[in-house]
């Protein structure tokens, strides 16, 4: 579409789009970006790659999805942040399944105008097909507390947010993600290192979004025996199970849920505890997540009919 070459061979493709195995760390697990990144640079690239997404999703069973992006990461040339998530609106219009989007602040250096940029696009759009802000990128690199200027201004325009934390960094991430306010934790996976925290996100219901396999390859986790899926759910917290960046790590929705059920024996009510984590986490409106923590108890009793 936009004249860039690519290479012939599928395999040698596939190299550059995705990741085949571990990292060493989630420095060289963001370094697999850029180049997807440098094919999204146009609006009507965006708006096919969403569409297209929203399609394979739906094969797959998903029923709804957040969508993540960080529209300055797409800017080059003429495309403004604003077009991009114009774009990618404009590509869940008439989509497959509903869809929201999600937009990230990055943590990198320089980046505090653009992000000002993206936080301002998530109160203009919120409701019209943005649902909610982030922090992405870096953690161990760029501490939360230098983005708290942004996410008071999130919560005094009442935009929700999610704050990627405890992934890189250790449970100290997440207290400071909780102290801006944050709705979500991204992974979240070093909670555990903090009893006192796991109470916390317990008491205060805040869901983590958990991603098996993102963790195992960015290291985060030494092995899946060790990713604390039971300790969380033991502890009262509202774990979801998320895919992360399925495209770069070779997986889907499907697979992680199958990847846990063998590894942790997971029964079919837990399973479907999961399954309505998600729902009640997301984002989505009131009837929306009706419409879906329906359909799930719809299948539920199919399922065991």
């Amino acid at each position: 579409m936009q004249g860039i070459a690519l290479p012939e061979d599928d395999g040698e493709l596939l190299s550059l789009l995705s990741l085949s195995g571990n990292c060493s760390d989630l420095e060289e697990f963001l370094s697999v970006f850029a180049f997807p990144c440098s094919l999204l640079r146009t609006e009507d690239a965006i708006r096919c790659a969403v569409e297209t997404l929203l399609r394979e999703l739906k094969s797959q069973g998903v029923m709804y999805v957040e969508i993540r992006f960080a529209p300055q990461i797409l800017t080059s040339g003429d495309l403004t942040q604003e077009q991009a998530v114009l774009a990618a609106i404009e590509g869940m219009r008439g989509g497959a399944i509903p869809a929201n989007l999600i937009l990230c602040c990055m943590r990198e250096s320089g980046l505090s105008e653009q992000n000002w940029k993206t936080a301002e696009l998530a109160v203009k759009y919120l409701g019209k097909g943005v649902a909610a802000l982030d922090l992405a990128g870096s953690e161990a690199a760029f501490p939360i507390e230098g983005f708290r200027d942004i996410f008071s201004f999130a919560c005094e325009q009442g935009i929700p947010f999610t704050i990627h934390a405890g992934e890189a960094f250790g449970a100290q991430n997440v207290w400071a993600a909780l102290s801006l306010g944050t709705n979500r934790i991204g992974h979240g996976i070093r909670s555990g290192e903090d009893k006192n925290l796991l109470a916390e996100l317990a008491n205060r219901n805040i869901p983590l979004e958990m991603c098996p396999t993102s963790n195992l390859m960015t290291a985060s986790v030494p092995s899946l025996a060790e990713w604390p899926l039971r300790t969380y759910l033991d502890a009262g917290i509202a774990v979801t199970i998320n895919t992360d960046d399925p495209a770069i790590e070779r997986t889907d929705i499907k697979r992680e849920f199958r990847l846990l059920a063998d590894a942790f024996a997971l029964s079919k009510e837990e399973i479907r505890q999961l399954l309505v984590n998600s729902v009640r986490a997301s984002f989505a409106g009131d009837a929306l997540k009706q419409t879906l923590l329906q359909k799930i108890d719809n299948d539920w009793l199919y399922i065991n009919s």
